[in-house]
């Protein structure tokens, strides 16, 4: 889907300046959303200036966006104008063209910017450019501290501008500038740290921007954006590997930035806000990850472990109460995970799960590792434990339900304690545990489990309830029987309708049982017992049920 034609940069300044001139912040805004949703369905170009797309709306929406002229361009959607679909196509043509999209999303807010004297004093610069060296000369051998040190110096040119993801762009520039060079893993390191201090930047506003006296946990929509494409790279960067050297030889290698580095999280980690679940907090989710791939997998004693758990608790006096309890708890239950005492380790995470705080992909956090590992009995103990704290319904249990999958195909005696910890997360579980129990061909207990939440035929399609009918045919009489009479007692034609269709379905099930003679039986009863109901035996007899 690449287009034909390439974008010199004085069409993709055009471009900006028409985006910025012809669609409001909000629809850019939509525009993007629409984007990052993969919406845009074909995309071609018949002309260097021409392009024709197909977006996904309320319905399939065609775009034809002229370059050159953006008064011709046109959408068939309601909208009148320039409208998001339109939004959508440009923001996806400058990904193709290998253009930033984030500018382009951000043409219309940074137009309205305030207009401040970018140029700098005479000789301004040149003294900051080489301030920026004499730093930059300290990296190699700095620590984190002057690393960080650097980075501050780098963006203070940008103290005024607004934080969006071009903001990073500049930062990452001006940070990367004078950068020596550096070994693989260092050089991995100083990412990693360049990437932090800029997270935290964007995510704690009240400690950078001048006039701020409080801590807000919304950030802006464009700041965000750029707070989820930072904690994308760091993330990808912690899930990486990092060759360390043993943990006896600590004064060697990177163990000394690895312990600064985990020092520094640990101190982020426990006094970050939590008053925004709907991901997992930032500074949480680096904490585990360094552990996770980075400390772990270098390490083969206790004594670090050990070391971090008094760390954890010295941090309970020195931070107060700025101090995040549950980020505490938590931090603690992952450091005896790693001990292997998952009985204190379970108390902690009960005791962190007591109120409302954890986000579910920190709990689910702890089974990566069996999993990889291959620790299936210690892996079923976690989902045991886990399983009644996925209290959030918003929460998709999909990671949970295979990871009893996995559990359970290699060690089959664990079944059992699958279905007891399905069942006590009801109504939770329910999408999963139904889906199990089709699986397992568990055709009773599924039936069973739909009569007891007052399910009816009626909310099921026709396909769902085919692997029944053809295994298990027996279980779904008591199922439309108790939905006919249901549907008697309303006492109306469109019931009784819905009646006799049913009525229909188990003539199909008793002859597929060869119980007809039942079935004649069962259904003279019906209609003698119903006899005074006359729209009832009129829509029987419009089914061809009695003559």
């Amino acid at each position: 889907m690449q287009p034909t034609y390439t974008m010199d940069d004085t069409q993709w300044s055009k471009l900006i300046q028409n985006v910025a001139y012809y669609f409001d912040d909000l629809t850019l805004k939509r525009g993007f959303q629409y984007y990052k949703q993969s919406r845009i369905r074909s995309f071609s170009m018949t002309e260097p200036s021409k392009i024709n797309a197909l977006v996904e709306g309320r319905e399939d929406y065609r775009v034809t966006i002229d370059l050159d002229s953006f008064t011709r361009c046109h959408c068939n959607c309601p909208v009148s104008g320039h409208c998001k679909h339109m939004a959508a196509v440009l923001l996806s043509y400058a990904e193709q063209q290998n253009r930033s999209v984030q500018v382009l999303a951000n043409a219309k807010a940074a137009s309205f910017l305030p207009k401040t004297s970018s140029s700098p004093p005479v000789g301004a610069d040149g003294k900051h450019q080489q301030q920026l060296k004499e730093h930059a000369s300290r990296i190699a051998d700095g620590g984190i501290t002057e690393w960080r040190e650097y980075f501050a110096f780098c963006i203070t040119p940008l103290a005024h501008t607004t934080r969006n993801p071009e903001y990073v762009d500049r930062a990452l520039s001006s940070i990367t500038k004078f950068k020596p060079k550096l070994s693989p893993e260092m050089d991995k390191l100083f990412t990693l740290h360049a990437h932090l201090f800029l997270l935290e930047k964007l995510a704690k506003p009240s400690a950078n921007l001048p006039g701020q006296v409080a801590f807000t946990s919304s950030l802006g929509y464009y700041t965000q954006v750029a707070v989820s494409e930072l904690q994308e790279v760091i993330t990808r960067l912690l899930k990486s590997t990092l060759p360390l050297s043993p943990e006896q030889e600590q004064e060697y290698d990177l163990w000394p930035h690895i312990v600064e580095t985990l020092s520094y999280l640990r101190r982020e980690m426990l006094t970050e806000s939590r008053d925004r679940l709907r991901d997992q907090p930032s500074f949480s989710l680096c904490y585990d990850l360094l552990w996770r791939n980075w400390i772990y997998p270098n390490t083969g004693g206790t004594k670090l472990y050990l070391d971090e758990i008094k760390q954890l608790q010295q941090a309970e006096g020195e931070l107060g109460a700025s101090l995040s309890r549950h980020a505490w708890l938590l931090a603690q239950s992952r450091m005896y995970f790693y001990l292997k005492d998952d009985q204190k380790a379970w108390e902690l995470l009960n005791k962190a799960a007591e109120r409302p705080g954890l986000h579910p992909d920190e709990l689910m956090s702890f089974t990566s590792p069996l999993l990889d590992a291959g620790e299936w009995s210690r892996l079923v103990g976690w989902l045991v434990q886990i399983g009644p704290l996925l209290s959030s319904r918003l929460y998709n249990l999909n990671s949970y339900s295979n990871s009893w999958e996995e559990a359970v195909r290699h060690l089959p005696e664990a079944e059992p304690q699958m279905w007891n910890t399905l069942a006590t997360m009801l109504p939770i579980s329910g999408e999963v545990y139904e889906e199990k129990l089709i699986t397992y061909e568990k055709w009773q207990t599924w039936m069973d489990y739909q009569l007891s939440i007052g399910k009816l035929p009626s909310e099921f399609r026709v396909t769902d309830l085919q692997p029944m009918e053809k295994n298990a045919p027996e279980v779904l009489l008591p199922f439309y029987h108790q939905a006919v009479e249901r549907f008697v007692l309303d006492k109306n034609r469109h019931s009784y309708k819905a009646a006799v269709k049913l009525l229909k379905r188990l003539s199909k099930l008793y002859k597929k049982m060869k119980q007809e003679e039942r079935w004649e039986a069962f259904l003279e009863a019906f209609t003698t017992r119903h006899s005074r109901l006359r729209a009832l035996q009129e829509e029987l007899r419009k089914g061809k049920l009695i003559p």
